[in-house]
């Protein structure tokens, strides 16, 4: 067997250190005993970018911001679907993240990053959802609305957090949640947030593999 190579590490702001091994052509990103993502695996990751961009349909000047870079998998495929006038801001909180996509991950990355119509902002999400005028918000930035790796990361998920994710939106515009395990209460919110809630099964390849939840959640 290939034995799995450690490439680094980093400190997740709030606690708890990221690792990123390599095994083969294989990357893995853990946060101790978990496995947050994997190179494999990016069904359900590219299924969040597609579905958003399908929900917005055709405008111009579309306006996409996704938290959490991660392997890339989410930013590749609203490039694919987006046009050339759309602009997507990627926030990524831990900078280690944006080095390995830029290091050893570039060849998985591939010209995503240096797109013309990526913004890379190097901050908390919640700061950036602040920015406004958004047509989508898509948010991988943990596991789900538990926040395994982040507790901060309730504050997203909480009535407060999907309010402002809201006022951000244009009308009409989608916030979009990537959850490894469904979660009837935070659906519930979204509800009471005054969404148009659509929760969908995605499978973490295009055959098959564990099935993650995404809700797209719509603004009147």
């Amino acid at each position: 067997m290939i034995p799995r190579v450690l490439l680094g590490t980093a400190q997740v702001p709030g606690g708890g250190e990221l690792r990123l091994l390599q095994r083969g052509a294989e990357f893995s990103i853990m946060l101790g005993a978990n496995e947050l993502m994997n190179s494999r695996l990016s069904g359900s990751e590219e299924a969040l970018a597609e579905q958003a961009c399908d929900r917005i349909g055709a405008r111009p000047g579309v306006r996409m911001l996704i938290g959490g870079l991660g392997m890339g998998f989410t930013l590749r495929a609203a490039l694919a679907r987006l046009g050339p006038d759309a602009e997507v801001v990627v926030a990524e909180i831990v900078p280690a993240v944006i080095e390995w996509a830029r290091g050893p991950m570039a060849a998985l990355h591939g010209d995503s990053l240096t797109d013309p119509r990526t913004r890379i902002f190097e901050g908390d999400v919640a700061a950036a959802v602040a920015e406004g005028d958004w047509d989508a918000i898509l948010f991988d930035v943990d596991n789900g609305p538990d926040g395994i790796s982040r507790p901060g990361n309730d504050r997203l998920y909480g009535a407060r957090g999907l309010s402002l994710a809201r006022a951000a939106l244009r009308p009409g515009g989608v916030l979009a949640v990537w959850s490894s395990a469904p979660s009837k209460p935070f659906a519930a919110r979204l509800a009471e947030a005054d969404f148009a809630v659509d929760e969908v099964i995605a499978r973490a390849t295009r055959k098959g593999g564990a099935r993650h939840t995404i809700w797209f959640a719509t603004k009147p």
